[in-house]
């Protein structure tokens, strides 16, 4: 019998997970069922029960409810710990981890080429998904790493929690530049983007959206301002790569997934 994995979220319908662990599956001759999973927003963790009671093994978590999975977890890993989110939960141990650091990373340095040794980053948003990555990222050893929100007590309340970072409001970016901006808000979902200044997006630097499969504002005006854009399909692939890796001890080839996702959502 086929070992069962999930996504839990609201909303979930939309998530492309099913397909790629089923492609990591075939590619890697591991017999697993992956469906959604979409939870009542105040029924997280008896979603969760019902699934482990089930005979689910593992879930991955996505929004909203990766601060209520770091709280639900018996046990996390360091990456996990040090974000204060989930996205991965190993159902059996009662255990956390969080793959979307590494996922993007991955992305950043495998697929696109990139060097991030030294690069100036600026990391857009102060929820679950930034606070995802900020280690990974500073692991990577940027050289200056900038958390900028609409609400600027909380880019400052993420940055104290890492040596290294600075935050501010989205209007004291003015006249600052940087090699990579990455959003990690949700606008992009609703159709909006951060309100940037003026000269924030310039030629030739990397604007990078983890919003995946839409050309959201964020990219439009970046695309506009001469950067490079990105979206986060990659990061996608490769955190999901990650927890398949945590779930069943075998590290899954990401390029020819993302190549053909990628084709199927009509990106090349």
């Amino acid at each position: 019998m086929s070992e069962r994995y999930a996504v839990i979220g609201n909303p979930v319908a939309h998530s492309r997970s099913p397909w790629i662990h089923a492609a990591f599956a075939r590619l890697t001759a591991q017999d697993i069922e992956y469906s959604r999973i979409e939870a009542p927003l105040q029924g997280f963790e008896r979603a969760v029960r019902e699934f482990h009671a089930a005979g689910g093994r593992g879930l991955n978590v996505t929004l909203p409810f990766k601060a209520q999975a770091f709280d639900y977890c018996r046990s996390v890993s360091a990456r996990a710990k040090a974000a204060r989110v989930v996205n991965t939960l190993v159902l059996d141990r009662g255990h956390g981890d969080n793959t979307d650091g590494v996922g993007l990373v991955n992305d950043l340095t495998q697929h696109l080429g990139l060097a991030l040794a030294g690069k100036a980053v600026l990391l857009l948003g102060a929820g679950g998904a930034a606070q995802g990555v900020i280690g990974a990222l500073l692991d990577a050893r940027v050289g200056r790493l900038v958390v900028a929100n609409r609400t600027e007590s909380k880019a400052h309340a993420l940055a104290a929690l890492h040596a290294g970072v600075t935050a501010c409001a989205l209007d004291a970016l003015a006249g600052q530049s940087f090699d990579i901006a990455i959003n990690a808000t949700s606008a992009g979902l609703a159709g909006a983007a951060p309100a940037l200044p003026a000269g924030v997006l310039r030629r030739h630097m990397l604007a990078y959206d983890m919003v995946y499969g839409r050309d959201t504002p964020f990219l439009a005006a970046a695309r506009a301002a001469g950067a490079d854009t990105r979206d986060g399909l990659g990061m996608l692939v490769e955190q999901a790569a990650e927890s398949f890796f945590v779930w069943r001890g075998v590290r899954p080839p990401t390029r020819p997934v993302l190549d053909e996702l990628r084709r199927e959502l009509g990106g090349g």
